[in-house]
């Protein structure tokens, strides 16, 4: 090798080893300010909190169920209105004689009178009761409402914290191949300088190091996404201090399908809500058919008349008669018979959706729960073996570069894999908790 050539040399080995340097110091200090640990009294700062914990802050304060709940109460308060005869009318006549001024003919004419009555409406038979039916299952659709927005704020709170458990762990696992390149990148550069290692080893070590960076940034991104939805969730303000899931282990799930499929049909709130909208669509085609009584209408007056003469005493009985019954009520009931077919078609629909969702719960519970065991008990160990088998090699120079980077790559994404089945898992069994209930 001429002078000029070591030269060259010198100088390209100089260049690159500064600039895996710098690419060692860039993710150093951008890793130091994702992970550093929080001050004492930093508001930032936060213990792991479990799942359930969160579920039970969840159903306190979740501003969702609060709604669902406030419309709840108000519609219990409908059914005693409804059971309740219309305002009564009372009324004031004055009847004068001869002439439009008061008290006109109060002393010469019979005619003359003030009066003094009241009216009452009266509704057909059976439509005060009815009417208090259809208000009661409105309130018991608003209660089922209330264990619907329940059942899908501890899903989305559930969902929401596994994916937040998923990206930090994920997080440490990048952090910890980072710091594993950053000491492949530095011996490289070593062994370069000394002509023990190619210019490609360096290049591909300073692009795994840079490319690591990247799976970072979108880490941390991905990571303050989670939190605020999750916050948002809880009814906590994004201000607030940043949360930290505690280690989760997959969930024993030992329902069949059978039972499942029975839990589902006894417990699933949207099949409540389908039930409760056929029986008040029945209750509905019911008053229609009630429509075709007549309301009544009943009155009495007081009617003071002058000095010497008799007063008056008037009854009145009214009927509001359906008269047009073929433009009004027949329409009504019609309409009233094909809503109860729609309920009915709507509840058949909805028992079956549930069925399916539950199944294909089930199905993705037992697919992630044999994923994870094939993880656990044989990829990792043998990607690790692996790993540990290149760096040995690599060191005595039985295999390349590239050889030892893959093992390094490839234990990163089986550890992720690993984690995204369990947070996969347990968002499958809090979607079948959504349907069935808590207790499993």
């Amino acid at each position: 090798m001429g002078p000029k050539h070591r030269q060259r040399h010198g100088k390209l080995s100089g260049t690159l080893a500064t600039a895996i340097a710098i690419a060692i110091g860039i993710a150093s200090a951008v890793s130091r300010g994702w992970a550093a640990a929080p001050e004492p009294g930093d508001p930032r700062a936060a213990a792991p909190v479990a799942v359930d914990a969160l579920v039970a802050e969840a159903m306190r304060a979740s501003p969702e169920i609060a709604a669902a709940e406030s419309h709840w109460q108000a519609t219990t308060r409908v059914p005693i209105q409804a059971a309740t005869l219309p305002d009564p009318e009372i009324s004031l006549q004055h009847f004068t004689v001869g002439s439009p001024q008061p008290f006109s003919g109060y002393e010469s004419s019979n005619f003359y009178y003030t009066g003094f009555g009241f009216s009452q409406e009266i509704p057909g038979p059976g439509k005060l009761r009815l009417r208090a039916e259809q208000a009661k299952k409105d309130a018991e659709l608003a209660g089922v409402s209330v264990l619907a927005a329940q059942r899908n704020v501890a899903e989305k709170v559930r969902d929401d914290a596994f994916n937040l458990f998923f990206l930090t762990r994920s997080r440490s696992l990048l952090e910890q191949t980072r710091a594993e390149l950053t000491s492949i990148a530095s011996a490289t550069a070593a062994q370069y300088r000394t002509g023990a290692a190619p210019q490609q080893d360096v290049l591909k070590a300073q692009l795994a190091m840079t490319a690591i960076l990247k799976e970072l940034e979108m880490n941390h991104d991905d990571i303050e996404a989670a939190e605020a939805n999750l916050k948002a969730m809880l009814g906590r303000e994004q201000d607030s201090r940043n949360l930290e899931i505690a280690d989760i282990a997959p969930t024993e799930f030992q329902l069949g399908a059978a039972e499942l499929a029975a839990a589902a049909d006894r417990g699933s709130p949207d099949l409540q809500m389908a039930q409760t909208t056929l029986a008040r669509s029945k209750n509905a085609l019911e008053m229609a058919r009630h429509d075709y009584w007549p309301d009544f209408d009943v009155g009495y007056m007081y009617q003071k008349t002058g000095p010497g003469f008799a007063d008056y005493y008037m009854l009145t009985l009214g009927a509001k008669i359906p008269l047009y019954f073929w433009r009004k009520q027949t329409p009504a009931v019609e309409q009233a018979a094909l809503e109860k077919q729609s309920a009915a078609s709507a509840l058949r629909a909805t028992r079956l959706a549930t069925l399916s969702d539950v199944q294909a719960s089930l199905v993705s519970i037992r697919t992630q729960t044999r994923i994870i065991a094939m993880y656990r008990d044989g990829l990792i160990p043998q990607a690790e073996a692996t790993l540990r088998s290149a760096r040995t090699a690599y060191s005595t120079g039985k295999v390349d570069f590239q050889t030892m980077l893959s093992a390094v790559t490839e234990v990163l994404e089986l550890r992720e894999g690993y984690l995204r089945a369990i947070a996969d898992h347990e968002i499958a069994v809090a979607h079948v908790k959504r349907i069935i209930g808590e207790n499993l």
